[in-house]
Parts: C-alpha cells; sequence; structure tokens
C-alpha cells in the first residue's frame, strides 16, 4: 500500500454507505467499503472505496508480550487458542505486505465503484457527527464548496480513532452553535488564531496564545483542544468571571462502539479528603460480635470495620466463610455445622463423578481432557515460591488440583479458566481444608464469574467503567494515555480479571480481598484500587516520556513493589471526593452505588442502610443429608496444619 509519493496511514474497513435510508433491510442499500488517509506527496486525502464483497477481514493477530513489553512472536488468531492471560496480549492486524493481494476494490464502471470519493484533506471545511443512541455511529464530510458526501456508516466502530488521525493534519474546533458539528482548521498559526477570533474565545491577544500552543510538544500531541484546557485557563478572561469551555474533544460524545457510552462531563471536583486505615480486626473484637448461640450480630458495623482495617490473621479461616457466603451471618454456631455436613457430602458427591471417571471415557470426553490439561499446567505453577505450594510432592498441590476440577462438575457452563488457581490459591491456603475452600471459593466465582466468559463482555465493561472513572479524576492523565495509545488501558486488564491477585505480595492480597468482600463503600471498588494505582504512578508515568511499549513495561514492573495500605487509602479517597461532588452524571452515580437521595458525604463509615450489601453464591435447595457421611470416612476433606503461623486460632469455631 505504499510506493514512492503514496503512503497510507490510515484504514479502516466495515465503513458502510446506506444509499437507501428506506431499505435498511436490502443489503442492496448497503455497500461495504475502505475509508483512508492517504498521503500523495505534499497533500494529503481522505478516501472512501467501495469493495465487491464485504471485503476481506484484516488479519487478526495476538502480539505476545514478555514482562519487559518487548514482543516475543505474533500468532494468527484461532478462535479456539486462548493465549496465556497472565501475559499481556495485544489484538490487532497485521499489516498488509506489498505482495498480499489489496481488498478488492469495485471497479469505477460497476454500480458500488460510481460511489467512491477522494477529497483533498485541504478541501474540508466540517464534520458532522452522529447524535448518539442512534445505531451505527456515521461521520458526513462536508467540502468548502457546501457539498455533503454521503454519510459513511461505521459499523465495526471507528469514527474516534479516524478523528484522531485526522487532527495529526486538521485541527478539529466544536461549533459553539452546534456540538455535532466539527469545524475543520489546517495547522497554521494564522489559521488558528483566526479560528479563535471567529469562536470568539478569547481576547485579542489570542495570537499569543497560537505561538504558545504550537510551541508546547506536549499539549500539541493531542490534538483536541479540550485536553490542553487548563494550558489556556490562567489565559481566559470573561466578564462573568467564569471559564468557557474552548473547544471540544474530537472524539467526545461519540457512540464508537454500540453498547458502551462515552462520558465526557466536566465536573468540578472538591478537595480530596485524606484517608488513614484502622488497625485489623482482633479475635477479642470479633468474639464481641458472637451472641452466646454463635450469631453474629451488628452486622453492619462488622463490615465496616473490616473494610476500614481487615482481618487479623487468626480469624480469616473463620471469618472468609461469612465473607463469602458459605457461612450465613444469621446462623447459630450449631446451624453452621449442620450447613457443612451437607455441604461436604455434597462436595463429595460431585467430586465422585470426575474421579470415578475410566480412562477409556476420558478418551470419549475432550472437554474433560481439555479442563485437566489445562489445570494440571496451571497448579504447577500457581504460587510455587509459597511455602504451602513448593515442592513437588506437596498436599496442597494435589488439593488445588481436586478442588478445581471438582468445580468444573459443579458449573459446567462455565468449567475451568486460566485464572481461576490464582483466585483458589490464596483461600485454600487460608481455609486449610478442601471443602471449606471449595465452598469459599464457588462463593468466589459467584462474585467475578463474568471476568471468566468467552464473550469477555464484563471484562470490556469494567475497561470502559474504569476509563470513565479515571476521566473523571484526572482528565490530563486520561489524555496523556490517550496520546500514548494507552487509553483503553489494556494494562488493567490482569488487575481486573483476578483482583490484583499478582500485582500485591501474598499477604497484602488477603487484606485486599477480604476489604473487597465487604462490597463498601460500593460495587466496584476495585475499580477504585485500580484508579488508586494509577494515581501513585501518575507523575512517573506523565514526566517521563514513556511511548506505549515503556508504559507498560513499568506498569508490570509495580508488581510486588507497591503498598497496598497506600493504594485502598488513595482509592477510599478517590471514592469520598466522587460521593462528594453533587454534579456527577447518573450512570457514574449508579456506578459508584450513589442513588439519588445518597448523602455527599457518603462513605464506608455512613449510614450503613445505603450501602451496598455484597454479592453471596446463591443457594440450591438441599437434602437433609446431615448424618449420611461420618467425619471419619477416609475421603473426607484433607486438612493441613498451618506451618508459618505458630499461633493457631483461639476464636471458637462455629
Amino acid at each position: 500500500m505504499e510506493s514512492e509519493g503514496y503512503k497510507v496511514v490510515f484504514e479502516k474497513d466495515s465503513v458502510f454507505l446506506h444509499t437507501s435510508a428506506k431499505r435498511h433491510q436490502d443489503q442492496d442499500s448497503l455497500i461495504p467499503g475502505v475509508i483512508r488517509i492517504v498521503e500523495k506527496g505534499s497533500d494529503t486525502v481522505l478516501q472512501w472505496t467501495p469493495v465487491e464483497e464485504a471485503g476481506d477481514a484484516p488479519q487478526i493477530v495476538f502480539s505476545k508480550k514478555d514482562l519487559s513489553g518487548n514482543t516475543t512472536e505474533e500468532v494468527l488468531f484461532d478462535p479456539g487458542y486462548e493465549p496465556d492471560w497472565a501475559v499481556i496480549s495485544t489484538v490487532g492486524t497485521r499489516p498488509r505486505v506489498q505482495d498480499e493481494p489489496p481488498v478488492p476494490v469495485a471497479p469505477p464502471s460497476s454500480p458500488r465503484g460510481q460511489w467512491a470519493f477522494s477529497i483533498s484533506l485541504s478541501e474540508l471545511k466540517s464534520i458532522r457527527k452522529s447524535r448518539p443512541g442512534l445505531g451505527w455511529s456515521y461521520l458526513i464530510f462536508i467540502t468548502k464548496d457546501g457539498v455533503s458526501l454521503q454519510a459513511l456508516h461505521f459499523h465495526r466502530g471507528g469514527t474516534k480513532a479516524l478523528l484522531r488521525a485526522l487532527c495529526k493534519y486538521l485541527i478539529l474546533a466544536t461549533s459553539p452553535k452546534d456540538s455535532r458539528l466539527y469545524l475543520v482548521y489546517t495547522h497554521d498559526s494564522y489559521a488558528l488564531s483566526h479560528s479563535f477570533d471567529e469562536l470568539q474565545l478569547f481576547d485579542d491577544n489570542s495570537s499569543n496564545l497560537v505561538s504558545r500552543f504550537l510551541q508546547d510538544p506536549y499539549t500539541a500531541a493531542f490534538g483536541g483542544f479540550s485536553k490542553v484546557t487548563n494550558f489556556f485557563r490562567g489565559a481566559l478572561h470573561h466578564e462573568d468571571g467564569t471559564a468557557q469551555r474552548a473547544l471540544g474533544d474530537p472524539s467526545a460524545g461519540l457512540e464508537d462502539e454500540p453498547g458502551f457510552e462515552v462520558i465526557t462531563c466536566q465536573v468540578q471536583l472538591g478537595e480530596r479528603p485524606v484517608v488513614q486505615r484502622e488497625p485489623p480486626v482482633t479475635e477479642l473484637e470479633w468474639e464481641q460480635h458472637l451472641d452466646p448461640e454463635g450469631r453474629v450480630t451488628d452486622v453492619d458495623r462488622l463490615r465496616r470495620r473490616i473494610f476500614a482495617g481487615g482481618l487479623s490473621t487468626g480469624l480469616r479461616k473463620d471469618v472468609w466463610k461469612y465473607l463469602l457466603g458459605y457461612y450465613s451471618w444469621d446462623n447459630t454456631s450449631e446451624e453452621n455445622r449442620s450447613h457443612v455436613r451437607r455441604k461436604t457430602d455434597e462436595y463429595f458427591r460431585m467430586k465422585l463423578q470426575w474421579k470415578s471417571v475410566s480412562e477409556e471415557q476420558e478418551q470419549r470426553n475432550s472437554l474433560l481432557r481439555g479442563y485437566r490439561s489445562l489445570i494440571e499446567r496451571d497448579v504447577s505453577r500457581t504460587d510455587r515460591n509459597n511455602k504451602f505450594y513448593e515442592g513437588s510432592e506437596n498436599p496442597g498441590l494435589v488439593l488445588l488440583n481436586d478442588v478445581l476440577m471438582t468445580y468444573c462438575m459443579y458449573n459446567f457452563d462455565l468449567g475451568y479458566v486460566q485464572g481461576m488457581s490464582d483466585l483458589l490459591s490464596p483461600v485454600l491456603y487460608v481455609t486449610q481444608n478442601e471443602v471449606d475452600a471449595f465452598w469459599c471459593f464457588s462463593g468466589f466465582m459467584d462474585l467475578v464469574h463474568q471476568n471468566f466468559e468467552e464473550s469477555q463482555e464484563s471484562m470490556k465493561r469494567q475497561l470502559a467503567q474504569l476509563t470513565q472513572l479515571l476521566r473523571l479524576l484526572d482528565p490530563l492523565l486520561c489524555d496523556f494515555l490517550d496520546s500514548k495509545e494507552s487509553g483503553t488501558l489494556c494494562f488493567c486488564f490482569r488487575w481486573l480479571l483476578i483482583w490484583f491477585k499478582r500485582e500485591f505480595a501474598f499477604t497484602d492480597v488477603l487484606q485486599l480481598w477480604e476489604v473487597l468482600w465487604t462490597g463498601l463503600p460500593c460495587p466496584c471498588f476495585h475499580l477504585l484500587v485500580a484508579c488508586g494505582i494509577l494515581d501513585s504512578e501518575r507523575e512517573a508515568l506523565m514526566n517521563s516520556g514513556f511511548g506505549f511499549n515503556e508504559i507498560l513495561k513499568h506498569i508490570n514492573e509495580l508488581t510486588m513493589k507497591m503498598n497496598m495500605n497506600d493504594i485502598l487509602c488513595r482509592a477510599e479517597a478517590l471514592y469520598r471526593q466522587l460521593a462528594a461532588t453533587p454534579e456527577l452524571l447518573r450512570p457514574v452515580q449508579e456506578l459508584l452505588g450513589l442513588g439519588a437521595g445518597a448523602s455527599p458525604s457518603h462513605s464506608a463509615s455512613s449510614d450503613p442502610a445505603s450501602s451496598p450489601q455484597p454479592l453471596s453464591p446463591g443457594q440450591a435447595p438441599e437434602l437433609d443429608l446431615a448424618d449420611s457421611i461420618p467425619p471419619s470416612q477416609p475421603d473426607s476433606s484433607i486438612e493441613i496444619l498451618p506451618t508459618e503461623d505458630p499461633s493457631p486460632c483461639q476464636s471458637p469455631s462455629p
């Protein structure tokens, strides 16, 4: 696609021209094509070329990167191949080499070929975008002669990417009279100054501001003036004393991908409060919350204490069972013991299902073989530097394997997905019991099972929500990441997938998880933890001159180097800062669990009645099998005595 004087700098397929809006069901009215930005000598043109068919889809490749950010290999995407999620992988299109056949372009003489157009960027006057929420996003290009080209519909997204690419050659300014219209200006100081005067954004000294802007390579790199508002803020003087938002982000408000809302609110946040962690809940404090029959009293207050300080080491074995829904807060100690006997029987019934499968049966069950192979591979490399799992003949590894295999029997639809072993490992380490570990792990999976679904819709949604929060909290950091092709926050994927399991020291993860399991102060607090990490690294990222690979490498090198208490304090402070802002848009309020009548000062220490309750695993109807399995049965759960904590748990076991 490149030759002397001819260079394709942007290309996007699945861009359709709708020739008849009334015949949208008729495929003949949809003409597929490819849009390109092409540098031709000293000129740059925008081309849309129809194709005979839907066109060859671009080859999708996984670019696997090692921890240093270097590409190790590229492999074509195969729906049956699941890359190791633990290695940051990016999905992109493989550039076409010169000897590959191009997309089948419709000849000019054909009916489709007559719709092709090519226009110099210097001839563009404005660009109109679609109204959010009306199906596919589209763009209409308007020339200086007043001619409106046919609307181009982006069926697979790409409007935002195209506008950003255009910003390398043009200046796009949101019209003060129409927020859906971008006025086009060239990159020269006279035109820019003239555009400022025309839009009546500044005083008479706009030329000086233009000069300062063009000399600032950092702000110029963003291509959108809404991203450099702070740069101009000190020079703005309006009669009403209020700063006007000068020019809009070229991609603001676009419904680039169906199903994901782009929130671009400009909210003035208040001062961020100072938050300090409290000491962990002690065994004495826990006992004060138990009535004579073993019921837990004042659960809301206890949950707030766990959120604020975590649990002491000796308490985790018991309290995690409550946090993960294995035990009921309202049950007496005897009721919980009876519940354990029933769940023990249920567990071993499921375990027997895969244990009793013969080799001949397994040869005819590819799904079971696949799960077993994947589990064995993951177990062999999960937390092997922890004394609980080190060595080749370690009973902890056997339990890890058996619990994961049994979970495949328990949840056929989900089965086993890479990463689950990382979630089970700390649970088994704390509970020291196969059955308890299984049911606690099942409760944990009820919270995060959508992370492991094949569609990855939950992960996409969480990354989009994380972007919304970060854009609201720190728009300059978002702009910086956008300029370095890191605005998708793909480096946060592993954080959210397994709840920071590989980012903090093992003991820190135990405290972090019990804090998140409280469900306080909002259901998405793990997203604010991610914001807290990015906030702690803000200066290191923005003042380093990092590019995409360097950002990825820097984030990966944070592993085991972060202070978990500091991150939790930052995350809670960010929540309180947002909760105290009355102008938050409704989607953000819903994300933070702030109802319409929520108090602006709502925090983890506020009214427990308004605090969202943590999810708990659904309980299926159970048979009364309390006496069906004696405690001494040979295949009962294996108890492993603690090896690191010399003082065993002294709290009464329910």
